[in-house]
């Protein structure tokens, strides 16, 4: 038995919404299946997806400033006053987007100057 998909098509275009809700139940019913769209699953495979970008934040200075400001000024490129004024500000973010990799390794110069850091 072939299907005439054109002649469902108009079927279904000329039926109303009640008919067209008790044809999906029907259906549900008898192959067992669900319409429902699968938000829940798609949801959850971005959730366990992994984080590829990193947000690098100076949480604190800590004792060793002008260190921490040296360091700023290494890992950022910026000038001895911006780099001053963005240690004045923490918590601020050094750098923005960037791997897992350089977020670590900016972590630990910073840490290793007495600074406090957050990856996010």
């Amino acid at each position: 038995m072939a299907l005439d998909k054109d002649k469902i098509i108009e079927d279904l275009k000329g039926a109303s919404i009640l008919e067209l809700n008790d044809l999906v139940k029907a259906i549900e019913d008898e192959f067992d299946v669900s319409a429902a769209a699968p938000v829940a699953a798609a949801g959850a495979g971005d959730q366990a997806a992994q984080k590829s970008t990193f947000d690098v934040e100076l949480t604190e200075s800590g004792q060793e400033k002008v260190k921490v400001i040296k360091a700023v000024r290494d890992i950022t490129g910026l000038g001895l006053k911006d780099s001053k004024d963005l240690v004045d500000a923490a918590p601020k973010n050094v750098k923005e987007g960037v791997s897992e990799d350089e977020a670590n390794d900016i972590k630990s110069k910073l840490e290793d100057v007495g600074a406090t850091v957050t990856l996010k």
